[in-house]
């Protein structure tokens, strides 16, 4: 491992960094993400997820910008891991988060991600996401847990019959709305979803049922019924969105909190046009902007955050402010209770 003190970067990490998105063709993805400023997506494939900042074997970061362009996060833990994340870090080192956008075109499969007491047991990790809808369709939906009443014994049975999605709980969405999903949730984005998406690093994922769709093979894709059985909490019913109340916090700023979990805590910030929003130094922060466009500034390099764009902010960084000349919407995810020991 190379020593902070030997790496040869002239700015150690004191500055915002964008990484260049990983884009992972989906079948029930589509093209939205092309809206976004600054984005070529791959030709004619449908496009469901964009994965923003990410520490996976399936993927890896690579930063964007700065003197640190064209190096992965995965080297930039290991090397300056105390600047970049200050120790807070997934299993086996790794970056703690994923963060991506997501384009629902389509429904996405009925599905749980393992808790946390039967993830090793199942062979997979544990997954709890959090969802900001930032584009909703007419009639979109979200699948989320079980309607009230209904037993593990009913659930199985209609897996099999094909009508199991008449179980789950629905919410009609819109722009704005937010549903946090922890593991053992059962689940589904619906189609006309365009979503800004924060989770575990984890990439687990056990399909009940897939609208008996086929995959690019022809084929049906796979389900994974045992191990979701055993994933469900048959006892988490009628969950609702995100309810949380606006505060002042400046002039010209409001801040709601949306999420205090173990793992992480997210933040949604508004800044009205001239105004800007302060964050002080001590801790990693990922910043993510889901309406207008703001600028980070505070480090060695300011950084234009337009909307559908993330940014990492070091802990080394110190203080950073968010600016928005004509408005801006940003969340702002920090280390959780586990992540600050």
């Amino acid at each position: 491992m190379i020593s902070e003190s030997a790496t040869s970067s002239s700015v150690p990490l004191a500055y915002p960094l964008r990484f260049v998105p990983l884009y992972k063709e989906r079948i029930w993805g589509g093209r939205k993400l092309a809206e976004f400023p600054d984005r070529i997506l791959p030709a004619e494939i449908p496009v469901g997820e964009s994965w923003e900042v990410t520490d996976r074997p399936e993927g890896v970061s690579v930063v964007a910008n700065g003197p640190d362009q064209g190096r992965t996060i995965r080297s930039l833990i290991e090397e300056r891991g105390n600047w970049l994340t200050g120790g807070v870090t997934a299993p086996g080192g790794r970056f703690p988060w994923l963060v991506k956008f997501l384009d629902a075109r389509e429904d996405l499969s009925l599905q749980v991600h393992p808790p946390a007491h039967r993830a090793a047991a199942l062979g997979g990790e544990p997954k709890t996401e959090m969802w900001y809808v930032m584009e909703a369709a007419p009639g979109a939906r979200l699948y989320t847990g079980l309607r009230r009443g209904v037993t593990r014994t009913e659930f199985e049975a209609r897996t099999k019959d094909g009508t199991v999605a008449g179980l789950f709980h629905v919410h009609s969405v819109r722009s704005g709305d937010v549903m946090f999903l922890p593991s053992g949730r059962v689940h589904a984005l619906g189609g006309g979803n365009l979503v800004f998406e924060i989770q575990q690093n984890s990439d687990t994922t056990y399909r009940v049922f897939d609208w008996n769709r086929v995959g690019t093979d022809g084929r049906p894709r796979e389900l994974h019924l045992k191990p979701s059985f055993e994933s469900i909490d048959f006892f988490d019913c009628e969950p609702g969105l995100v309810s949380a109340r606006w505060e002042e916090a400046g002039a010209g700023v409001s801040r709601r909190r949306l999420v205090t979990d173990l793992l992480f805590r997210i933040d949604h910030w508004k800044v009205s046009a001239g105004a800007a929003a302060s964050l002080p130094g001590g801790e990693m922060r990922v910043i993510g902007c889901v309406g207008g466009a703001a600028r980070i500034t505070g480090g060695a390099i300011p950084v234009e955050l337009p909307r559908g764009s993330v940014a990492l902010i070091p802990k080394a960084m110190g203080p950073a402010s968010i600016e928005a000349e004509g408005g801006a919407e940003v969340l702002v995810v920090s280390p959780g209770a586990v992540g600050k020991g």
